[in-house]
């Protein structure tokens, strides 16, 4: 596959991704912890705020494909 065409899928995936991610990361933070003291909702929004990248990392090398002499 090009890695034109990767980029593209890539990207449209990582949009798609990161507003799935970011709404069930809010529901799940209203739902839940309403009643938690402040520093319970900064510690999960930070974790919750980091962990979009693992995924995220992956597929941009996927996006980036083999480069030639590899």
């Amino acid at each position: 596959m090009p890695t034109r065409l990767r980029s593209f899928i890539g990207t449209i995936v990582i949009i798609i991704m990161v507003i799935v991610y970011a709404i069930l990361a809010t529901s799940y933070a209203a739902a839940n912890l309403a009643e938690s003291p402040w520093w319970v909702h900064l510690l999960y929004f930070i974790g919750t705020g980091l962990l979009w990248v693992l995924p995220a990392m992956a597929l941009i090398k996927w996006m980036a494909g083999r480069k030639p002499g590899q």
